[in-house]
Order: structure tokens, then C-alpha cells, then sequence
């Protein structure tokens, strides 16, 4: 019986481990890229009708959504402000989609949001502040990598073409470069961070680094370059005071970013300017066009406030190329306020913690979001940027509190044994 008793203190002394998520949850993630890859892009080895395609995107954010309700049948949520502003966004582009009429293709994106945002909110039980997001987004785009190398690889024609000025672009599944630069930008900084704090080692950092380094330059894509450089400053500058790792990583970039600039100058000209002519590098390969002709045209305060409700991303049949555009255009001022709330909440929280690995990874996925929104569409909707958003908003939870396993029997408590009336005597004798 002593034996017993003492195991059962043990136990309450020692409580069962926090578990991480279970292996679904990873599939679930997986889904959701699968669903944010879009059906639009370059012409593929095997030819795919988009109605299959949208079918199967669909398909998988459905079954995401399923798979993460009966993993979470009793409902348990992680109260977050991202989420309550994706929620109002959602709430904000149904009355938009529904008062102005705009038909069943509005409203069935609203539904497609719809489940994207429940699924995320279905899935924040397993926020605990780690590094797991982290992991299941980079394994889960370098298997979109790897399809690109595999199609570059087959037919390097089809994975080149002269359509897109010979950027790599997606011959197995239609992608196109920006996605594909903006893929391999955000798996290769995670990946470095994880680097720098010791929780990957050099030669499995290499095996994602290297080859989506080269994918990357195929790609030709300024923003995801541009994105990734700036965002590794920002969140190696956040280690700089408690990693020597970081900041010997920050001292050889600096080096290394000299010699280039010195020597490979002309060479890094050319692969910026991508061939274009001066007038068109200016005026952001006709995006400055649109972008003009959509604030130009003419608006009601009620459609300035609301927008049109959720659309393509397309304004007079050409493509927007800007988060905060699109936002205005499909859901008005309000949209662009949510918008701009997020960004404030996340990136006052990171600021607000002390320097660690999740505080880095998160400050460099806000930072190429907010930078790759000048010249990409997709805040307003289901997207990979709302996804990276979504790694940085788990990263920035608390930690939870280690409980108890309840499963574990009550601990027996220990009553303290009386003394007999001989011993009471001689106690008061002595």
C-alpha cells in the first residue's frame, strides 16, 4: 500500500508531457497549401482542365476542414486576435458579396473562406507557440519545390517558357514564378532560423536551402528576393543581442553581400532587370496602369466602404498584383482597415517579446508579407500569405501550461500518524 501511495505522489508530482499534435494535423495543413495553390498559370507536360484542378483545391479544403472538425470534435479553441479579425473579414466580404449582388461566384469564394477561416480556428488548439507550424510549412512547400524540380527536370521546355520570358514556372502543376519565388523565399529564411538557433542540423538545412535557392533564381522574382533578403535582417537583427550564431551568420552576409555588390554587379543588374526595358521596370510591368485606373474609377460611399465583394483580384480583366488594391476594391476602406489591424497586432505582439527562435521566424513571415503585398494579391482571401500570417499568429501564443495527465489517479493524502499513550507519556515524562 506504501508502495503505491508513494508511485501515486510521483505521478502528481510529475505530470505527463505536453504531446505535441498528432500527425493529422500535418495532413490538414498540407490540404490547405493544396487548396491556396490556385488552377490559373503556365501550361503543364500533361494538360489539366482547371475544372479538375478547382475540383481537387476545392476537394482537399473540404476535406481539411472535415478531418479538423472530427479531430477536434469537442470543439476546443484558442481565443486569438488574427483569427477575430479574419472572422470580421469574413463577416465584412459575405454582407459586401450579398448587398451588392455580385452573383454566385462572390458568394461561393465566401464560402470557400468561409471554411478556410474555420479550419484555422479549428486547428489553433494546437498553437502552442513552437516551432511545429513552422516545420509542417516548410516539409509541405518543399514538396511543392520538389514537384518543380521534377517538372524542370522532364521537360525543361515546358518548365521554361518563352511566355514567361523563360522563368521556371510550374510544368507539372500550373504555377507561376512569383509563387514558385515566393515558396522557396519563406522556406529557405525559416529554414535559416532554425538553423541559427540549433533546432536543424547543416546538412538538412542544406537539403532545403540549396536547391530552393536555385529555384528561386530560375524564378527571376524581385519580390520574393527582395522579401526574403529584407525579412532574414529584420529577424537575425532581433537575435543579435542573445545569438552569437546570428551574429556571426549576420557578419559573413554582410561580406558576402560586398564582394557581390563589388564584383557581380553587372551580373545582378541583368538578373533584377530581368531584360525589361526602363519605362517598363518604372511603371512596375504595367501594374501601375491598373493600379491607376482602379482608384480613378468612379465609387459610391457605400461601395468605397464595402467594395464589391469578393472577386478574382481582376479590375477590368487585368490582375490587381496588390494586397491592399484588391482589399479596397472587393472589400472597400473596411477591408483595408482589417487589413492593416492584423499587421499592427502581430507585429506589436512580436515586438513585445523577448528575443527568441518564434519571435524571429515570425518577425521575417510578417515582414515578406507586408513587403510582398506591394506587388501581390491575396490578404483578403484564402491564400498562402494568410497561411505564412497564420504560422506567424501560432508562433506568438503563449506556451501552454504542462496539466496534469487526467487519466492519472488522484494523489492519496498523507495523514499524519498519531503517537499511542505510552509515548505521550514519556514525551511529557521527558
Amino acid at each position: 500500500m506504501a508502495q503505491n501511495t508513494g508511485t501515486t505522489q510521483k505521478t502528481a508530482q510529475n505530470p505527463a508531457p505536453v504531446t505535441g499534435p498528432p500527425r493529422t494535423v500535418e495532413l490538414i495543413w498540407g490540404l490547405l497549401i493544396l487548396n491556396t495553390l490556385g488552377s490559373a498559370g503556365a501550361k503543364t507536360i500533361i494538360p489539366l482542365p482547371r475544372s479538375l484542378i478547382q475540383m481537387a483545391t476545392m476537394g482537399a479544403l473540404v476535406s481539411a476542414f472535415v478531418l479538423a472538425l472530427l479531430l477536434n470534435l469537442r470543439i476546443r479553441l484558442r481565443a486569438s486576435a488574427f483569427l477575430f479579425l479574419l472572422t470580421l473579414m469574413l463577416v465584412l466580404s459575405v454582407v459586401a458579396s450579398v448587398h451588392m449582388g455580385t452573383g454566385f461566384g462572390s458568394l461561393f469564394r465566401c464560402f470557400r473562406l468561409s471554411l478556410f477561416v474555420g479550419t484555422l480556428w479549428l486547428l489553433s488548439r494546437w498553437w502552442d507557440g513552437g516551432p511545429t507550424f513552422v516545420r509542417f510549412h516548410i516539409r509541405m512547400y518543399f514538396v511543392v519545390l520538389a514537384s518543380v524540380a521534377a517538372g524542370l527536370v522532364a521537360s525543361p521546355g515546358a518548365a521554361m517558357p518563352e511566355l514567361y520570358g523563360g522563368r521556371l514556372v510550374g510544368a507539372l502543376w500550373p504555377l507561376t514564378p512569383p509563387q514558385i519565388g515566393q515558396y522557396a523565399a519563406v522556406i529557405i529564411g525559416l529554414t535559416v532560423l532554425l538553423l541559427l538557433d540549433g533546432r536543424t542540423t547543416g546538412r538538412s538545412a542544406a537539403t532545403i536551402i540549396v536547391p530552393s535557392l536555385v529555384l528561386l533564381a530560375l524564378t527571376h522574382t524581385r519580390t520574393a528576393t527582395l522579401g526574403m533578403i529584407v525579412g532574414l535582417l529584420l529577424a537575425i537583427g532581433s537575435l543579435l543581442l542573445t545569438s552569437a550564431a546570428a551574429r556571426r551568420f549576420f557578419s559573413w552576409a554582410v561580406v558576402i553581400a560586398v564582394v557581390a555588390a563589388v564584383g557581380l554587379s553587372s551580373l545582378l543588374q541583368a538578373w533584377f532587370l530581368r531584360g525589361q526595358s526602363q519605362e517598363n521596370f518604372s511603371n512596375l510591368t504595367g501594374r501601375a496602369k491598373v493600379w491607376d485606373a482602379l482608384l480613378a474609377a468612379p465609387r459610391t460611399p457605400l461601395e468605397e466602404w464595402l467594395g464589391f465583394g469578393l472577386g478574382d483580384k481582376s479590375f477590368g480583366g487585368l490582375p490587381i498584383d496588390n494586397s491592399w488594391l484588391a482589399v479596397f476594391n472587393e472589400q472597400g476602406l473596411a477591408g483595408v482597415g482589417i487589413v492593416a489591424a492584423v499587421f499592427l497586432a502581430l507585429g506589436g505582439v512580436a515586438l513585445l517579446r523577448p528575443p527568441s527562435l518564434a519571435r524571429a521566424c515570425a518577425i521575417y513571415l510578417i515582414s515578406y508579407c507586408a513587403i510582398a503585398s506591394y506587388t501581390e494579391a491575396g490578404l483578403g482571401d484564402a491564400s498562402p500569405y494568410l497561411l505564412h500570417l497564420t504560422v506567424a499568429a501560432s508562433l506568438l501564443v503563449p506556451a501552454p501550461t504542462p496539466l496534469a495527465d487526467p487519466a492519472a489517479p488522484l494523489p492519496v493524502p498523507r495523514i499524519p500518524r498519531q503517537r499511542g499513550p505510552r509515548r505521550a507519556q514519556r514525551s511529557e515524562a521527558s
